[in-house]
């Protein structure tokens, strides 16, 4: 029982104080998971945020998910996906509840003004952190794949499934073995 709240109030935490969305809250995951908590190693978290990107749904629900799966099964994916969908739900409630008379307000306009850069680097962080270890040519493609689908309207479904072929090509091509 214990790992399993200690599962929740993690998650539950990242949800909490993870302003931006599900990409702001990935450096976050990233953190207490690989360093903070050690449940996981990294190149194992990004097989996670890479199948978690490739799932329908929101990247920071999937990933949490994913990561309460590997730690414990069903029981923790649900765990870990109560954690840090639980604050967003009572915070969307008080807004709700509220928000009429908030919308007008200046102060809480300049707070979200104030919060959007932060929103960007905590998007941008897990990005650079992602880079460790991959060639110049890796880097490169990523930056091309990524030009592609903002200018041209790519689904990125389609990059994704592609870059599968590909990667089952390559390894094809190098002569190892593809494990099914």
């Amino acid at each position: 029982m214990r790992r399993y709240w200690e599962l929740f109030t993690s998650f539950f935490k990242i949800g909490l104080f993870t302003f931006g969305g599900g990409y702001a809250m990935i450096a976050i995951i990233q953190r207490e998971v690989i360093t903070h908590r050690k449940w996981i190693q990294e190149q194992e978290f990004l097989d996670l945020l890479t199948l978690a990107q490739s799932a329908p749904g929101p990247i920071s629900l999937n990933t949490a998910v994913f990561v309460g799966y590997k730690m414990y099964g069903y029981r923790g994916a649900l765990t870990s996906l109560i954690g840090v969908a639980m604050p967003s739900f009572v915070i969307m409630l008080l807004i709700a509840a509220f928000f009429t008379q908030i919308r007008h307000n200046p102060i809480m306009d300049a707070a979200f003004k104030g919060i959007r850069p932060v929103v960007v680097a905590l998007m941008f962080a897990p990005i650079i952190g992602f880079t460790k270890g991959m060639r110049g040519y890796t880097i490169a493609i990523a930056a091309a794949i990524s030009l592609i689908i903002w200018h041209v309207g790519i689904s990125p479904v389609y990059i994704l499934f592609a870059g599968g072929i590909v990667g089952v090509l390559l390894a094809a091509l190098r002569g190892k073995e593809v494990k099914r």
